[in-house]
């Protein structure tokens, strides 16, 4: 399905967006790639929603990305016997191992790896950061803290840990079954969360033995000093700016969000900005200006994607929120300053055959009146390598694996078209350009410009480019062999 737009979107599904009329509606509305949350839902429901995304993607003709969100390891406090309790500032406050409910000067924090990393004047934060407390003192089964900011704390409310690595595992004992169960379901993307360190991320993808591309959630400060080996390591990131917005002062992660993004783009790695984009929209069929201005600047930055989460789960209004979304791409992409913006922020730096070959086809296409950039990947790395180049001019991927295309659904500007095996490079001219005739109208008298690499389905090849003419004959008397 060709959008009017380069960046991508990503909608949650959930209780709001579960069957197939309304799936659809959000695909036709700009949903092109949707999330599975595996902290909502059992497997049933989660497998359910799985079949009738492909079942869309079946009948629409085009594919469509799955991602699933794996949960991650959740800290949270035990409960008190009377359900909550009022804390002050200035009193101290225990947290230890005691499975004793607990009252207004203590409780359960069931999570002895937390005790281990604590030292004193580390600070931890409850639910959500609305209460905040500092250690004074700390041992292996025990944490006396100040409270710094009180409130209400009440059952099971989550805890963060901003100012240590903790000696957590990045996946679960439940996270370990989820990502076994998707693996098997046919996800295309698996985004792992409580990422501190690139050895998470490579823990994940052993496991996944190659069945689903990793994403990482960077929502933790050790994950933003740790971004580059972890960058390396991923095959795509998730800025998660709610958790870090925790964990970190709320005014750092505006900076924080741009460079991940710069840096995202660099590598040739599809990034999503994420979190309370259009929050509004759940319950209002309008969203706030500031939040279309949130939108706006991801995409301005150069985001591959962005993404909405309870808005199309669990909201009032979820096809209005991705058909809002979508206004909002198409109407920042024609701006002049978006494309001003693209060309000034691309620092790349090249270093093969493959990079010059790309390079050479976005200069082509911006200093002549070509249609668009059709490629040829089988793994997807000279697409990512196009779309680095942000070019003025549609991108066309053509490539014989469906997990390739439907993984590169989540990359800026990228439409993905599944072809037969090609074996030389006139037939791979051919399927181009009758692409470019079926995905955007293409007549005989426009140019597009072919990238390739021969011999055929060897990743890393690229090394051809040629600008062709859409008229197929044409091709046959230029074209010997």
């Amino acid at each position: 399905m060709k959008r009017q737009r380069s960046v991508k979107i990503v909608a949650t599904l959930g209780p709001s967006s579960s069957s197939y009329e309304v799936i659809r509606k959000l695909h036709e509305a700009g949903a092109d790639v949707f999330r599975l949350n595996m902290s909502h839902g059992d497997h049933a429901e989660i497998e359910a929603r799985h079949k009738i995304i492909r079942q869309v993607e079946k009948d629409v003709g085009s594919p469509i990305g799955v991602l699933a969100d794996l949960q991650g390891p959740k800290l949270r406090v035990g409960k008190f016997a009377n359900g909550e309790e009022e804390l002050e500032i200035g009193q101290m406050f225990r947290l230890d191992l005691d499975e004793t409910p607990g009252d207004n000067s203590r409780v359960q924090l069931p999570h002895k790896e937390i005790f281990d990393a604590l030292e004193p004047g580390a600070s931890l934060l409850v639910n959500d950061g609305k209460i905040r407390l500092k250690v004074k003192d700390c041992g292996a089964d025990f944490a006396d803290c100040e409270v710094t900011v009180g409130g209400t704390i009440s059952n099971r409310k989550g805890v963060n840990v901003p100012d240590v690595v903790l000696p957590l595992a990045a996946l679960s004992e439940k996270d370990r079954r989820d990502l076994e169960f998707v693996c098997e379901l046919g996800v295309d993307w698996l985004a792992l969360s409580f990422v501190q360190r690139a050895a998470d991320v490579e823990e994940a993808r052993a496991l996944t033995k190659g069945r689903a591309d990793i994403l990482s959630k960077i929502e933790k400060p050790a994950a933003v000093k740790s971004f580059d080996e972890i960058l390396e390591a991923s095959d795509g990131i998730m800025v998660a700016r709610g958790d870090l917005g925790v964990e970190l002062p709320v005014q750092n992660v505006p900076p924080i969000q741009k460079q991940l993004v710069r840096k995202c783009r660099a590598a040739a790695k599809p990034v999503i900005v994420a979190t309370q984009m259009l929050e509004s929209m759940i319950e209002s069929p309008m969203p706030t200006r500031a939040e279309v201005s949130d939108v706006a600047t991801a995409i301005y930055e150069g985001t591959d994607a962005i993404m909405l989460s309870a808005e199309s789960a669990a909201g009032d209004y979820p096809v209005e929120a991705v058909t809002t979304m979508n206004a909002v791409a198409i109407e920042v992409e024609n701006d002049p300053n978006y494309r001003g913006i693209m060309v000034a922020s691309r620092a790349i730096e090249r270093t093969s055959v493959a990079d010059g070959i790309v390079a050479a086809a976005r200069e082509i296409a911006e200093s002549t009146d070509v249609l668009a950039i059709c490629c040829f990947s089988e793994s997807g790395t000279t697409a990512l390598l196009i779309a680095r180049e942000r070019p003025k001019v549609p991108t066309i991927t053509m490539t014989t694996s469906t997990h390739t295309a439907r993984s590169l659904c989540l990359s800026w500007g990228i439409q993905t078209v599944l072809t037969g095996d090609i074996d030389r490079f006139k037939t791979a001219v051919v399927y181009a350009v009758r692409a470019a005739k079926a995905e955007l109208e293409a007549k005989d008298e426009d140019n597009i410009i072919v990238v390739a690499g021969v011999p055929f389905n060897t990743p890393g090849s690229t090394n051809i480019l040629r600008v062709a003419p859409c008229e197929e004959r044409l091709i046959f008397r230029q074209e010997p062999g």
